[in-house]
């Protein structure tokens, strides 16, 4: 139901809105407030505030309605007004448009006019609320998502590629806060989630600034995924960095506990695409395969301060970073060992 408040100084002028729009009022279309003045229309829409449009004269006592359009811009620029006046000259039309005005009609009032002219004004201020809204929507929608995920959605049919993944040449690296499941169990839920909430910014930051993505929180751990070019090189930089920031963070002040990461990565290649039930219409937009599978295993592997990489990551980065052999190693549900190194630095 439309919101719409009149603003005129007749008072004989809402007995005629009334009957001109008894059917719409009947009916639950329109609702309609009334105000003798600027002042008054201010007071109504401060204690109304979900006003859609505002009708109002230029002439009337202590605030006329051409100063009511300035004030109306600088307490809700969402509210849509219409000049309904006797003074339709071109002065006080240019006026009235300067200041916001939407639209200008001029007495005595055609009501057919007037009411193409409200049907119009609330579809324009309904578009306006509807965009904001959506504006709103999308920001609260980036906390949650990952900009990987938007851009997917916004550059292809994504309603008719849902289901389709592809093989991707990537790194996945999995950090986890080594030692907070036990601070967990001896903390209210608040302060947990205040800590982990900052450690996790900490370790964000350093990922998106080598141009990593987080796949997703899984607990007290992250799993990223870096592509493109120097992907490998780049998760490695970020894992140092990590380990880095981490370990410079002080110790809580309740029970103090000092932030430590075990960090897994593995390169090579995986499953990229949508992964979920559409029928539930819940998507993760992931990787998979067994690249994931045993960096999610070093990270296991790695203890206290650790950065694990397998083998094959460590001949292809051997050149660039300084790495220490830990030797052969079993992982689970891997039939065979096999040989990782520690990144030093």
């Amino acid at each position: 139901m439309a919101k719409i408040l009149v603003v005129d100084d007749e008072t004989d002028l809402e007995i005629l809105i009334k009957q001109k729009f008894r059917k719409e009022i009947r009916q639950n279309e329109y609702e309609f407030l009334f105000a003798i003045n600027g002042n008054d229309a201010l007071l109504k829409i401060s204690e109304q505030p979900d006003v859609d449009i505002v009708l109002s004269d230029i002439n009337m006592p202590e605030m006329d309605g051409l100063t009511l359009l300035t004030k109306l811009n600088e307490l809700s620029p969402l509210i849509k007004s219409v000049i309904v006046s006797a003074y339709g000259d071109m002065e006080n039309i240019r006026i009235a448009m300067n200041r916001g005005a939407f639209d200008f009609i001029t007495k005595p009032i055609n009501f057919l006019d007037l009411s193409l002219t409200m049907e119009k004004t609330l579809k324009h201020a309904k578009v306006i609320k509807e965009t904001l809204k959506a504006i709103k929507e999308n920001n609260i929608l980036k906390m949650y998502v990952d900009e990987n995920v938007l851009n997917f959605m916004g550059s292809r049919e994504y309603e008719s590629s849902l289901m389709v993944n592809e093989t991707i040449e990537g790194t996945v690296m999995f950090i986890d806060l080594c030692g907070f499941t036990k601070i967990s169990e001896n903390n209210p839920a608040d302060v947990v989630v205040s800590m982990v909430n900052t450690y996790f910014d900490t370790i964000v930051k350093e990922i998106i600034a080598q141009e990593g993505f987080i796949d997703k929180f899984i607990g007290d751990a992250v799993m990223a995924v870096f592509k493109g070019e120097f992907h490998l090189d780049r998760a490695i930089d970020a894992a140092l960095a990590v380990r880095k920031k981490i370990n410079n963070l002080p110790k809580t002040e309740d029970s103090k506990f000092s932030p430590k990461v075990s960090i897994g990565i593995k390169s090579g290649e995986m499953i990229s695409g949508n992964i979920g039930s559409v029928s539930l219409k819940r998507l993760d937009y992931t990787v998979i395969g067994d690249t994931v599978n045993i960096a999610a295993r070093l990270q296991d592997a790695a203890k206290e301060n650790q950065i694990i990489i397998s083998e094959d990551s460590f001949e292809q980065i051997k050149e660039s970073f300084n790495c220490e052999k830990i030797g052969s190693i079993n992982l689970k549900n891997k039939t065979n060992p096999i040989t990782v190194y520690a990144v030093i630095e």
